[in-house]
């Protein structure tokens, strides 16, 4: 039990550090039409990245299923999504769009692509 405890600790602690650091890099990413612009982003592992998503017409998601990553992008002029990421692990993480947003939703997605 007090190793769970200690664990959770640990957890928050760099939970909040991420969310104090200044990101390593601001990417910002625009949603419409069943497309991410860019849709192909190159990131370094370890780097802090923050992702600003806005949309050009309606309501959309951002997901990284891999990072338990799940927030709503408002329509075009209501706003804009803030999302911070750390690039853990090489490879490529997928993102993608999680709100219903027409015919061609499932094809909107995107890649990370971690160096």
């Amino acid at each position: 039990m007090v190793v769970l405890m200690k664990l959770a600790a640990v957890l928050l602690c760099v939970t909040a550090f991420a969310q104090e650091r200044k990101p390593d890099r601001v990417v910002s990413i625009v949603a419409e039409r069943f497309t991410f612009n860019p849709s192909k982003i190159t990131v370094k592992q370890g780097e802090l990245i923050e992702f600003v998503i806005s949309s050009d017409d309606t309501d959309h998601g951002f997901r990284i299923p891999s990072a338990g990553i799940d927030v709503a992008i408002p329509q075009s002029n209501k706003g804009e999504a803030r999302v911070r990421y750390v690039a853990k692990e090489k490879g490529n993480i997928v993102f993608e769009c999680s709100r219903p947003c027409g015919a061609g939703h499932n094809l909107m997605r995107g890649t990370i692509v971690v160096k």
